[in-house]
């Protein structure tokens, strides 16, 4: 791994993304979320680009926060309030700009997924982790109850596990996180990254604008009720059904061939 904290590595359609900073965890540190927020932005403009994969290195997915550098910042005479409502309000943005990136996003994990690193893969479309993974939002540990991890947790996972996650500061093992849905699949430590990657062939492999579509849809009828969600989707199906791609597909389907769709 070079010096860079955050790694891009594209592999045909998809995106490879590394957090790179394994001697402290990976942790989300000020500069680390700017290279997110960047890299992001680039991401979610580029049209060859069908899936993104994001991943840690080192023996870790994400610790969290940068505990020294908020320490830091809780002292600094001239930041104290101000340096944390700017840290959560960036933290935020990052976690918000995963879900409305118009690819899928899946956080492949192993090691911890801790505190913000919980919330990480929490706020990813998918996520496919290694055997032995622990996942956390354990800041109570320490006395900093973990508000804003909560947010995309409690929207993964029951409320009442969520809520022992958050007051107990206990871990989910990777069957456990699986059996609540926090991530989609656990395999063996060394096949991680080879099942990530099938996952997201898997994915790039489809009609892109009605994944595209599709995930929009996704994050802005589960807000809504029932009645407001219906009326909503029916009206993205039905564009959806008028594409000529579409088309092309239902006619591949039931001539049993395959559809004809742009590379």
């Amino acid at each position: 791994m070079n010096g860079e904290i955050l790694l891009r590595a594209d592999r045909g359609y998809v995106a490879e993304l590394t957090l790179n900073r394994p001697a402290a965890l990976n942790a989300l540190s000020d500069a680390m979320l700017a290279a997110l927020d960047t890299r992001i932005a680039e991401l979610s403009a580029d049209r060859t680009i069908r899936v993104v994969i994001l991943r840690g290195a080192g023996k870790a997915f994400c610790a969290g926060h940068d505990l020294k550098e908020m320490q830091a910042g809780r002292q600094a005479e001239d930041r104290g309030a101000a340096y944390f409502a700017g840290l959560f309000t960036r933290c935020a943005a990052v976690m918000t700009a995963l879900r409305r990136m118009p690819q899928p996003v899946i956080a492949e994990v192993h090691g911890i997924a801790t505190a913000a690193g919980c919330q990480l893969v929490a706020s990813c479309d998918m996520a496919v982790a290694a055997e032995g993974t622990r996942f956390g939002v354990n800041g109570v540990n320490i006395g900093l109850f973990c508000s804003t991890p909560m947010v995309a947790l409690s929207r993964n996972v029951p409320r009442k596990i969520a809520f022992e996650m958050l007051t107990t500061g206990n871990f989910l093992d990777a069957q456990r996180a699986a059996a609540v849905g926090l991530v989609n699949h656990v395999v063996a430590a060394g096949e991680l990254s080879e099942r990530t990657r099938a996952l997201a062939d898997l994915v790039a492999g489809t009609l892109q604008a009605a994944v595209r579509t599709g995930k929009r849809a996704f994050y802005d009828q589960i807000e809504m009720d029932p009645d407001t969600a219906y009326a909503h989707t029916a009206a993205v199906m039905t564009e959806n059904m008028l594409w000529r791609d579409t088309d092309e597909g239902i006619a591949a389907f039931l001539e049993k061939r395959r559809p004809e769709w742009p590379g």
